[in-house]
């Protein structure tokens, strides 16, 4: 089937005369997830992970993709006809050195400039300008070959109250044309979905686990165009839009709106606009590339979203409880594996009042399939749990009051010493950085070491940042603030943290064939004292939901530790105890002692 399509799509390719096709995994507006629509890449290839690039040639076809994916795509890929490039290892060529060297001089390189954001364009323009080689991006060749291609989703938008969203969308949009004076722009373009969301206050259910409607935006110091699929809004919402001096135009006319401006200067930001847009707008027109003003004030949460944070945050713990209560009382005595065990947090979950559905597919990972961050246990790999060894789970919630992210490891049995240590780690860790007090300016860069010293100390390290942006009911990834230890410029989450930031604070251990484990709470900053010094900061914790003390290995811990951990669960039990059965608060008690 898949050697098939790669035929297909190179006849498609040789009518245009085009050398080589690339198909990343985005969709139009560079979303981290993406709707069933926008899985062209799979389509091609088989492989179905949430991350890689393809590109076919005339003669070859390959995959790339990242650590996460290597052994998964190693046996889709397997008979397909495309070879796996495993991206960071020796000998291996990014996509774009690849390109580099397999385009022949005058050759021209296809891809939908939809799915392909305009800095990607632009490098691609750049790298291959030596060789003249001409870029094909107005086709979407796969479009073609899919005959029964899903439809775009077209989900029912609806209006996030007040109540829950704190701040009217008139005084966000009075706020952002505030910012465009400041940058002397005229227009800004505004393509990422949370964004769109968060300035409208409005929410959908478009891209799975993340509650956005699929639109643009294109903002003038007058008017506001949302360019949306109209039959996604009910009447409602549309006097609601109306009501903000909206005008609705249909999704796909952003093109020609972009390519009808002359003379103005706009504001937009090219690595999260996408290649096509940006194509579309005439040369008399005066570029301002900078991050949306939207990001940094949807990141800063106002104090009615904090206070719901914390109420979502005290449901999604008691299912956080059933749940290890639940664990605690049947593995060893029924089989348990980590999809069923997955489905029941899910449904627990969903149980909680103001439940809107899952903020991330749930990692339920038992034993050594733990030591992969980003394990999927499916049918095809479910593991059973056993009276033994570690457990772990990465879930999360959308609620109306808002998105919740946590990460426990759970003691099923007997331990051994290493276990035990590493598990200790995460906690102490977690505990110390959401402990922390730093003067105003400091940044996630900054703070990380607070985290990661007790690993450093003992020779050990995780591969993965420390924390990062959660939105309010919105994405659990978000931008611009974020806790890791070296700069990743495309990741863009290490701006000055801010009064009202959410944050994930998740250490952990990996060990490859034995074991994993992670502690994840939510942080939440907050302004401390000020004094001739400046002013200081702080941390709260959002999450409310016990720590294993069975796990725990008391030589490991500080003084202080044990204090932080005793002050944490004192929290846990005086929030989640009117959520609980008598049995369950019984159970939550005792296992919220101090040590």
């Amino acid at each position: 089937m898949i050697q098939d399509r790669l035929e297909q799509l190179r006849s498609l390719m040789a009518e245009r005369h085009i050398d080589a096709y690339m198909i990343p995994t985005s969709d139009f507006h560079e979303s981290e997830y993406v709707g069933a629509y926008f899985k062209c890449r799979e389509f091609v290839t088989g492989f179905t992970g949430s991350a890689g690039t393809a590109v076919i040639t005339k003669e070859e076809a390959g995959l790339w993709t990242d650590g996460r994916y290597f052994v998964q795509a190693g046996k889709q890929l397997d008979s397909s006809g495309v070879t796996l490039q495993k991206m960071g290892q020796p000998g291996v060529p990014s996509v774009e050195e690849y390109l580099e060297r397999v385009l022949p001089e005058g050759g021209r390189l296809g891809f939908d400039g939809r799915v392909v954001n305009c800095q990607m364009g632009q490098a691609l323009e750049a790298l291959l300008e030596e060789k003249n080689v001409t870029l094909s991006c107005q086709e979407d060749l796969v479009d073609i070959i899919w005959k029964d291609r899903p439809s775009l989703s077209a989900q029912p938008a609806w209006i996030l109250e007040e109540k829950y969203a704190g701040k009217p969308s008139a005084e966000k949009i009075e706020d952002l044309r505030a910012q465009m004076k400041k940058e002397k722009a005229a227009v800004h373009i505004l393509t990422t979905l949370d964004d769109i969301a968060w300035l409208l206050n409005i929410r959908g259910n478009d891209v799975e686990c993340n509650p956005v409607v699929l639109s643009y935006a294109m903002v003038t110091l007058e008017r506001f165009y949302l360019f949306v699929n109209e039959q996604v809004l009910k009447d409602e919402v549309k006097l609601y839009l109306k009501g903000l001096g909206v005008t609705v135009r249909p999704y796909n006319d952003i093109y020609t709106a972009a390519g009808q401006l002359r003379g103005q200067k706009v504001l937009l930001e090219t690595g999260k606009i996408n290649y096509a847009i940006y194509k579309s707008i005439d040369d008399t027109n005066k570029i301002i590339d900078k991050m949306n003003p939207t990001v940094m004030a949807k990141a800063m949460k106002n104090p009615v979203e904090i206070e719901n944070m914390r109420n979502a945050h005290k449901k999604d713990g008691a299912a956080m409880v059933k749940f290890i209560y639940w664990l605690k009382n049947n593995v060893g005595r029924e089989n348990i594996t980590e999809v069923s065990a997955q489905e029941h947090l899910d449904r627990l979950r969903s149980e909680q009042e103001g439940n809107l559905g899952i903020s991330f597919d749930t990692i339920s990972a038992y034993g050594a399939n733990a030591a992969m961050c980003h394990y999927k246990a499916d049918k095809s790999n479910d593991t059973k749990l056993e009276p033994r060894g570690l457990y772990l789970v990465d879930s999360g919630g959308q609620y109306y009051e808002g998105t919740t992210d946590v990460t426990r490891t759970v003691a099923l049995g007997r331990l051994t010493e290493e276990e035990r240590e590493h598990f200790t780690l995460t906690v102490i860790s977690m505990l110390r950085l959401g402990a922390v007090k730093f003067l105003y300016g400091c940044r996630g860069l900054t703070l990380d070491y607070v985290a990661r010293e007790p690993f450093w100390s003992r020779g050990i390290n995780f591969d993965h940042g420390t924390g990062h942006g959660i939105g309010y009911l919105l994405n659990v990834h978000e931008r611009p603030n974020g806790i890791r230890w070296r700069m990743v410029p495309e990741r863009q989450d290490s701006c000055v943290l801010e009064e009202g930031m959410i944050t994930s604070d998740e250490p952990g251990v990996y060990i490859e064939g034995s074991h994993g484990a992670r502690t994840e709470n939510l942080i939440v900053c907050k302004k401390a004292e000020a004094n001739e010094y400046g002013q200081f900061m702080e941390f709260e914790f959002l999450t409310m939901v016990p720590i294993d003390l069975e796990a725990l290995d008391r030589s490991v811990m500080t003084d202080r530790d044990v204090e932080l951990l005793n002050d944490y669960h004192k929290a846990v039990y005086e929030n989640l105890s009117p959520y609980l059965s008598q049995e369950e608060d019984l159970w939550l008690k005792e296992n919220t002692r101090a040590i």
